[in-house]
């Protein structure tokens, strides 16, 4: 059993954009495990709506 993992997690989130209004995207968490339980979120991003990647620090997120 490893001491330190780093994990990457997608899962679907919904985030309001300004411009299109509620929409659903993918977000992708990269989190540091420590003897299998979750410490620190590293890095949070999502796919946009174009297929960009972006920073979810970028936009608004509401679940």
């Amino acid at each position: 059993m490893k001491i330190i993992q780093i994990k990457r997690k997608t899962k679907q989130e919904k985030y309001y954009s300004s411009a299109m209004g509620m929409l659903n995207s993918r977000v992708t968490y990269i989190r540091k495990y420590i003897f299998g339980f979750p410490i620190k979120t590293i890095h949070k991003y999502r796919e946009t709506y174009y297929g960009e990647i972006k920073n979810s620090d970028d936009c608004n997120l509401y679940i």
